[in-house]
């Protein structure tokens, strides 16, 4: 790490003009949260590996900067040449340098790896003082990791309509409709699940997201994609080439946002036109539409900033508002998902007695302590993941996990994203909590699941927090609410149970999610952050209800399932909004035993026999026999 940092300050040194900081964001060229092994270059530098970060490095400092969900894994895994930055409790990066560095100080960062957004905003706070910040030509971090992973050819393949529900062809109709209402003449897609979704294909170029490492642009008589052509078969040629789409090198994107700033683009294409009788009518627009916040300062560098509509990418939303068919899709890859992690839990109970001489899932008692057990039968946070992995592989559809499974102990869960590693990982333990979230890659759609449980004693104050996390996850999916309201508004009604006895989380309580794409998507989301206000919640759209609790050293608690959003079948409709309201669409059950029953209100507790009611009969034709009796004990009515 030593070697790694003054490497990179030589290079700092060296580069012209020299550098004073080096800024290394988390992201791709694209702006990707989860990236590919070759462009972990924050992790590199830093050794963090969570998966939201920007590391900091001047000529005598480096810091980290990461958000709440890894303040104590960071903590942990920093070495003593790094200070660790809380966002939100420490000042943000730019207002940082701002601050701590000297008038007309240079500041570096490859313009391919941060946003517009990102790029002005740092300049605005520069401006004081009059520091710059630097375009570096090369991407410093590269020069001084030798062993870098190499680019890997994996295969594009195509999502058929089956999956998708829509055409390429009906896509295209509906953004070049967006770009003549917004006076635009062309468009830069750099989002990976923008570009997927849009020419209906998928990938594996970065793990847990069936992705492509490919560019797009749009104009109102061409299409392009940007890609290794080696990884492009003749069946994805010929759906493309269909869809009127060109293919291009990965790397001419650059030389092409050029050309498209001189509107000389359209004259690269080669594809046959069926549409090319209305080009006149349509190239009186001038502007170039791109995201400030996926699109890459590099790109935009390349067109003349007067004629750049910066506004959120159309395909954000319309990406979210999911059609009926991704919807049947996701409803069936929940039900297979809730199977399997039934599945799970009723393999996990059993073994938790065999090997721990744990009480189990249902009954509240000490373990009785079994001997040291050989190694072979030791269960470890990685071992019951992969198990977990295993009972998901079997089911229809399936691609490959949704993200790193957090599979937690104890200790352990109250690090928000944990992530276990073989060599390091914790034993099972029948008298301490276990949290696990996970999901999977379904052709037809895209999992995320949390739930928490106990195989022995739990504590009265473990039963009132675990209690707590639940009251706000069934009052947010359980609320209903006019059109037009925002994911701001509504993230209290999770936090008010909590709120209530002064404890909180510090993460969001929801997020979208993809059909067969990232288990993170936006515009939309729940939280307590600002940007949750900018995009209303609508109906079709998919939102994760996932409070938690968090008690650093002792436990974790946090529960999750997926909700549709839908219109509601109101008795009055005020002002002629239109009422919306949340359809569960994960099924399995919640552990009753970590319920204290005295703290739920009688509605909660209809609603938990309601729900585990449900999910007995969806669940049963995908389960043997013993699983079903299982599912039966786990969701026999409670309260009564």
């Amino acid at each position: 790490m030593e070697d790694t940092l003054s490497g990179l300050r030589s290079l700092m040194a060296t580069h012209s003009p020299p550098l004073d900081a080096l800024v290394v964001p988390s992201e791709d060229y694209h702006q990707s949260e989860y990236v590919s092994a070759r462009d972990k270059r924050r992790e590199f530098v830093s050794g963090f590996t969570g998966s939201a970060g920007l590391a900091l490095v001047t000529k005598n400092e480096a810091l980290l900067w990461t958000d709440g969900r890894y303040f104590l894994q960071a903590s942990q895994e920093l070495s003593a040449q790094w200070k660790l930055m809380r966002i939100g409790e420490d000042p943000a990066v730019d207002i940082w340098i701002a601050d701590n560095l000297p008038k007309e100080a240079f500041i570096g960062v490859d313009p391919w790896c941060i946003s517009i957004d990102t790029a002005q905003r740092w300049e605005r706070a520069f401006f004081e003082k009059r520091q710059k910040l630097v375009q570096t030509t090369k991407n410093l971090i590269d020069e001084v990791w030798i062993n870098r992973p190499q680019a890997e050819i994996n295969a594009v393949i195509v999502q058929p309509l089956k999956f998708a529900g829509r055409s390429v062809a009906d896509k295209l109709k509906d953004l070049r409709k967006r770009l003549l209402q917004e006076q635009a003449r062309g468009i830069i897609f750099t989002a990976l699940d923008e570009v997927a979704w849009l020419y209906n294909i998928r990938g594996s170029d970065v793990a847990y997201c069936p992705v492509v490492h490919a560019f797009a642009i749009v104009t109102a008589n061409s299409a392009f994609i940007y890609v290794d052509k080696q990884k492009v078969s003749v069946e994805v040629q010929a759906h493309l080439v269909e869809n009127e789409i060109e293919i291009r090198d990965y790397t001419a994107v650059s030389s092409d946002v050029t050309l498209l700033a001189t509107d000389d683009l359209d004259t690269l294409s080669t594809v046959k036109r069926l549409n090319g009788g209305h080009q006149a009518e349509e190239n009186s627009n001038n502007l170039i539409w791109a995201d400030p916040g996926s699109c890459c300062y590099a790109l935009y560098a390349k067109l003349n900033p007067d004629t750049v509509l910066l506004q959120q990418s159309p395909l954000a939303l319309a990406k979210a508002l999911k059609n009926s068919v991704e919807l049947d899709g996701l409803k069936k890859a929940h039900i297979r998902d809730g199977a399997a992690v039934v599945q799970y839990l009723v393999w996990l109970d059993k073994k938790m007695q065999d090997v721990y001489g744990a009480s189990g899932y249902f009954l509240e008692k000490e373990s009785a302590k079994k001997e040291k057990q050989l190694q072979s039968l030791k269960l470890t946070e990685v071992t019951v993941s992969d198990q977990l992995e295993s009972f998901r592989a079997s089911k229809e559809n399936f691609k490959g996990l949704s993200f790193p499974t957090i599979s937690s102990v104890g200790s352990n869960a109250a690090i928000i994203h944990y992530s276990p590693k073989a060599e390091a990982c914790a034993e099972l333990d029948p008298d301490k909590i276990y949290l696990f979230d996970s999901g999977a890659q379904y052709l037809d759609g895209t999992t995320d699941i949390t739930r928490t449980v106990h195989f022995g004693k739990p504590s009265t104050h473990e039963k009132a927090c675990y209690t707590a996390v639940l009251k706000g996850h069934i009052a947010l999916g359980n609320a209903r609410f006019p059109n037009g309201t925002n994911g701001h508004a509504l993230d209290i009604l999770a936090r008010i149970p909590l709120w209530k006895d002064g404890l909180d989380y510090r993460h969001g309580t929801g997020h979208g999610i993809g059909s067969y794409l990232n288990v993170h998507e936006g515009p939309h989301l729940i939280s307590f952050r600002p940007q949750a206000r900018n995009v209303p919640l609508q109906s079709s759209m998919t939102v994760t209800d996932e409070p938690g609790y968090y008690e650093d050293g002792e436990f974790g608690i946090r529960l999750e399932n997926v909700l549709i959003v839908k219109e509601a079948d109101t008795k009055f409709n005020f002002g002629d909004k239109g009422y919306l309201s949340f359809e569960h669409i994960t099924w399995a059950p919640y552990q009753t035993k970590l319920i204290d029953l005295k703290l739920l209100s009688p509605e909660e507790i209809n609603w938990v026999n309601s729900y585990h009611s449900t999910c007995r009969d969806i669940l049963a034709p995908y389960l043997d026999e013993v699983e079903n009796a299982w599912l039966k004990k786990a969701t026999e009515p409670i309260g009564a």
